[in-house]
């Protein structure tokens, strides 16, 4: 594992989990303006998954832009192999294996991106059959329930994350819309729960990934924080990680490194595990906000293997799908981060720590557009700019500023609600439920 991590380190710190508040209402007053879905919708549900890139998980879907070949760094170019989710390997994917990805011409590190270094990436564990492990997508038969959400919903081929790197400053942007000035792994504790050894390494205005360390603890205002201030409710549905038989360990939730969440009364609003949204939604428990990450075999993660991901995220749709929010209720599928993975499409520079490289997006919702693929630009803060203006809050930091919506391009809210249509996967909701506990961490990257 790099960077010193490690489960044990995760232990020092506990998080307690508790019921969840009270169900919301259902609203009739809407808060934006009627092209921000005020008045149609009413919750939020933001799913985030692990480590793939467009090229590597949507190859081929028609209408999208995608790439069958892959450039390396002489110049040439190969053909993208198939590697099951199910197979288990390893590729950095640091900032600093990003501007080796990117191979730049411009000034800065990752900017003017060739898109052809990813062969120089660490990489390992890969199959034998395959000549770059970097070089892959999934097998179709793997994908499909991804593509059938994408042929009945909309699925964004122009989505970047806002962040350069990896997982810890990919799920501050996805709580917050920033991360400090922090880049990379925390050299132990993932968040505010270790002790004054542990620090993150930050990121200069020149992209140099090695300034001085901070504490991955961080005090800003996170959506979360609004939510609050208007009255809204939210939870972080995710699972503890650390010993099976303790039931010990600590969230794989952003909010574990904001300093006034882990140690505020909003903690109880982290909510553990994540299979109990599998039951909340039916039983009539939907907050305006959530976010749901996965146990390390339904994450789509290389390292993680378990194959999973369609089906769990399949299990998440059909479950809002065939419940009373359907209606009101708008759904974001992002992967976190490209994961070392090849992608054709050079993201852009929009500042010192963004964009990093394309992931895929779906959205899912009756006023969803119809087998639609969207190439506006988009970024992780883009969902958080899509509740923003929706429940009328302000933004938090550069990133959503500066984000497109989904709504203008991906929406409808002109058309009548469609009605749900279910996503068939090889395993349901009733394997979900009885599943066993992953207890390791999603991401170790």
């Amino acid at each position: 594992m790099r960077g010193g991590w490690s489960v044990a380190a995760l232990l020092l710190a506990g998080c307690a989990s508790s019921a969840p508040p009270a169900e919301p209402f259902l609203r009739t007053t809407p808060w934006g303006g009627p092209e921000t879905g005020a008045g149609k919708i009413q919750h939020v549900v933001y799913i985030i998954q692990e480590n793939r890139s467009f090229d590597n998980l949507f190859a081929g879907y028609p209408g999208a832009d995608t790439a069958s070949t892959g450039r390396i760094s002489n110049g040439k170019s190969i053909p993208l192999q198939p590697v099951s989710l199910a197979d288990t390997y390893d590729i950095d994917h640091s900032a600093q294996a990003m501007f080796t990805a990117c191979r730049g011409k411009g000034k800065l590190p990752g900017t003017d991106c060739r898109m052809d270094g990813f062969n120089l990436e660490k990489a390992y564990f890969w199959p034998p059959s395959v000549r770059f492990g970097e070089y892959v997508y999934v097998p179709h038969r793997e994908s499909k329930p991804y593509f059938d959400m994408a042929r009945e919903w909309v699925l964004g081929d122009r989505m970047f994350t806002s962040q350069l790197d990896e997982s810890f400053v990919a799920h501050q942007y996805a709580v917050a819309a920033q991360a400090g000035r922090a880049v990379n792994l925390p050299f132990t504790f993932w968040g505010c729960g270790g002790d004054r050894a542990d620090v993150v390494s930050t990121i200069t205005r020149r992209r140099n990934p090695n300034g001085d360390p901070e504490r991955p603890c961080f005090d800003y205002q996170t959506l979360g924080d609004e939510l609050d201030a208007a009255h809204l409710t939210w939870r972080f549905y995710t699972s503890k990680y650390g010993s099976p038989s303790s039931g010990s360990g600590s969230s794989w939730s952003g909010y574990q490194a904001v300093k006034h969440v882990y140690y505020g009364p909003d903690w109880k609003k982290v909510v553990t595990p994540q299979k109990r949204f599998l039951t909340d939604v039916p039983a009539g428990k939907l907050a305006d906000f959530t976010w749901i990450t996965p146990i390390c075999v339904n994450s789509d993660h290389v390292n993680c293997g378990g194959g999973f991901g369609p089906s769990w995220v399949a299990a998440l749709v059909n479950t809002i799908g065939e419940s009373k929010f359907w209606k009101t209720t708008a759904i974001f599928a992002q992967w976190d981060d490209w994961g070392g993975l090849y992608d054709h499409v050079a993201p852009p520079y929009e500042d010192y720590d963004g964009l990093g490289f394309r992931v895929p997006l779906l959205v899912i919702s009756p006023y969803a557009k119809a087998h639609y693929v969207s190439h506006a630009q988009y970024e992780t803060a883009s969902v958080l700019r899509f509740a923003e203006d929706l429940f009328d809050l302000k933004q938090l930091a550069a990133a959503d500023a500066r984000a497109a919506s989904p709504a203008a391009d991906c929406f409808d809210f002109h058309q009548q609600p469609r009605p749900f249509v279910a996503i068939k996967a090889p395993k349901g909701r009733d394997f979900f439920l009885h599943q066993a506990e992953d207890h390791r961490i999603p991401d170790v990257e």
